[in-house]
């Protein structure tokens, strides 16, 4: 069991650091994009450097549980299930450029706005994943640590995601706020909604 705590310490420190990452790119698009070389020469440094940053903030609770139960591992399987499942679709649907960002920072890359598969469903359902694994790792491992990670993120992701909707309006304007007025941002609905 050490070892499973001990890896859903680090992953949670992962996916936690995801919204700070992306705030390190939307508000600064442009600036990414005029460079001549990678962004991700500075981009990727950085989101280490975040990461080693809440591994050296969250250490000395690293192991606290606020509950230890196998039974909580079978919501978190369940959680996986439906992460794995949204990352799938995302794939073949969004494609990798798209996932990792390179599209978005690449000054030569097509800027398509993509509303079709899960995107006609939740307008972030790479977010909806991240959250499903966190929650997952969160709910299995009861560790303190993952709790205060898990909120840490949402309280982050909510303002990357307003920085990104807002670069996304920019760079789309009146097709995304349509597409934004008709799917939600990240719980799904049942259907998408049909736009009169």
């Amino acid at each position: 069991m050490w070892f499973l705590g001990r890896l859903a310490w680090i992953t949670a420190i992962i996916y936690a650091s995801v919204p700070s990452y992306w705030l390190l790119v939307h508000p600064f698009t442009g600036y990414w994009r005029s460079r001549q070389r990678s962004p991700f020469r500075a981009l990727v440094p950085a989101w280490i450097a975040i990461c080693l940053v809440l591994a050296l903030i969250t250490w000395p609770w690293h192991s606290q549980h606020l509950y230890q139960t196998p039974f909580a591992w079978i919501a978190s399987v369940f959680l996986f299930a439906l992460a794995i499942s949204i990352y799938r679709r995302i794939g073949r649907d969004f494609g990798g450029a798209n996932v990792s960002g390179r599209n978005q920072l690449s000054p030569s890359a097509e800027q398509r706005l993509v509303t079709t598969g899960m995107h006609a469903r939740v307008r972030h359902p790479i977010y909806l994943a991240h959250l499903c694994m966190l929650l997952g790792w969160t709910v299995g491992s009861g560790l303190l640590v993952d709790y205060a990670l898990l909120v840490f993120a949402l309280a982050t992701g909510a303002v990357m995601i307003a920085m990104e909707e807002r670069e996304l309006e920019g760079r789309f304007g009146e097709p995304f706020k349509d597409y934004r007025q008709r799917v939600p941002a990240i719980l799904p609905t049942r259907a998408p909604k049909i736009h009169p």
